[in-house]
C-alpha cells in the first residue's frame, strides 16, 4: 500500500494514469469499462487504498450550491443564534443556506429533510431532535446527502458530530457554585425536550459526588419548548413545597432559569450574591437574553463561533471530497459570572 493519501477522484486519476471520466464510470458500474481498464483501476485502488466520496457520486454537485440548516426550533434563541452563524459561514463560502425548523416534532423533522432532498443540497447541517428523531429516516437521509450533525448527537450518523461538551458545562459551573457558596440543587424538567439535558443532569450528579456533596434534583412538570413558563410554574411549586434544599439553584438551561427568576420575583425572593439576597440562581447556555435578566444571569456559555465554524468547515470539506472517518468534536464552555450567582 502506498504511503500517499488520495483525497479525491482527481488525485486518484492522476496517480493511476486513467482519465477522470473513466474512473467515475467505473465507480458507477464496474462492468461499464473494459476488463483491462477495470483491472488497472482495481490495482490502483488496492495500492492507494482509495475510497471515493460516495456523496459526490450520488448527486451532481455542480447543479446546486444549496446548504440546508435544520434546527429543532428557530424561535429558541440558542438555535436562532447558532443558525445565524452557520448561515454566515455558508454565505462566506459561496453557498446558499436555507433554514428549516422541525418545531420539536419528529414528523416535521422528516418533512424538512424530504423538502431538502427536492432542492438537491450540496450538504446539510442538522441539529436533530435526538431520542425523539425517526432514526431510520435519519439514516436514509445521511446515507444519501452529506450531513453534519451538531448540538445533539445520534450515535454515529452523518459525516461527524460537532457540539458543546455538556458534561464539562455542568461540572465546571457546579464546581464554581460549590466553591463560592452552598452547593447547588439542580432544577430541571422531568421530561426534558432537549436530549442534552440528560448529560447535564448526569454531570451534576457526578460533580457533586466528586466534590463530596449530596445532590438534590428538582424535576418539574411540563412538556414542549415553552421553557420559561415551565420554569416559572415549576419554581412556584418548588417554593410552595419547600423543595429547594439549598439557597443555590443550578438550572438545566438558561430558559428555565429565566422562568425561575420570574417565580422568585413573584414570591418576593431576592436573587443575587449581595447582602440580603435569599438565593443564587445560575443557568447554562449563555442564552442571548441572559445578560438582560434582573439580576443578570450567571451561566456557562457555548462557544458559538467555534462550534459553528468547525461544523461548517467539516461539511464544506466533505462536499469538496475530503471525507475522514466519523469523529465527535465537543467544545468546552466558558463561565460567565453575573449578579445572579
Amino acid at each position: 500500500m502506498a504511503d500517499r493519501t488520495i483525497r479525491n477522484m482527481e488525485e486518484f486519476a492522476a496517480v493511476s494514469g486513467i482519465s477522470r471520466p473513466t474512473i467515475s464510470k467505473y465507480f458507477h458500474d464496474p462492468d461499464s469499462v473494459r476488463p483491462s481498464t477495470r483491472e488497472r483501476i482495481e490495482t490502483a485502488i488496492e495500492r492507494y487504498d482509495y475510497r471515493p466520496n460516495l456523496y459526490a457520486m450520488n448527486q451532481n454537485r455542480k447543479l446546486t450550491k444549496n446548504v440546508g440548516i435544520v434546527v429543532p426550533l428557530l424561535t429558541d434563541p440558542y438555535f436562532a443564534e447558532i443558525a445565524r452563524k452557520l448561515e454566515q459561514h455558508c454565505i462566506e463560502a459561496g453557498y446558499h443556506p436555507t433554514l428549516f425548523s422541525s418545531h420539536g416534532d419528529p414528523v416535521h423533522e422528516v418533512e424538512a429533510l424530504n423538502t431538502l432532498r427536492a432542492i438537491k443540497p450540496a450538504g446539510v447541517l442538522l441539529a436533530p431532535l435526538g431520542r425523539a428523531s425517526d432514526r431510520p429516516a435519519l439514516e436514509r437521509f445521511c446515507a444519501d446527502v452529506p450531513t453534519l450533525l451538531f448540538d445533539s448527537n445520534v450515535d454515529e450518523l452523518g459525516l461527524a458530530f460537532v457540539g458543546s461538551d455538556n458534561m464539562q458545562f455542568t461540572s465546571h459551573i457546579t464546581d464554581y457554585l460549590c466553591r463560592t457558596g452552598e452547593p447547588p440543587c439542580f432544577f430541571e424538567m422531568k421530561r426534558p425536550t432537549n436530549p442534552n439535558a440528560h448529560r447535564r443532569r448526569q454531570s451534576y450528579l457526578n460533580a457533586m459526588a466528586q466534590f463530596g456533596h449530596e445532590p438534590h434534583v428538582i424535576s418539574i412538570e411540563g412538556d414542549g419548548w415553552d421553557f420559561e413558563e415551565i420554569g416559572r410554574l415549576g419554581g412556584h411549586t418548588a417554593f410552595a413545597e419547600g423543595q429547594f434544599a439549598s439557597n443555590t439553584i443550578l438550572c438545566s438551561n438558561d430558559r428555565l432559569a429565566i422562568g425561575l427568576l420570574t417565580a422568585c420575583y413573584e414570591n418576593g425572593v431576592s436573587v443575587g450574591r449581595g447582602e440580603g439576597c435569599r438565593v443564587r440562581v445560575a443557568g447554562q447556555d449563555n442564552h442571548p437574553h441572559s445578560r438582560y435578566t434582573c439580576p443578570p444571569l450567571t451561566t456557562i456559555s457555548h462557544n458559538y463561533d467555534a462550534v459553528s465554524k468547525r461544523a461548517a468547515d467539516t461539511l464544506f470539506a466533505a462536499i469538496n471530497g475530503t471525507v475522514p472517518s466519523w469523529s465527535s468534536t465537543r467544545l468546552e464552555g466558558r463561565l460567565i459570572l453575573r449578579d445572579s450567582a
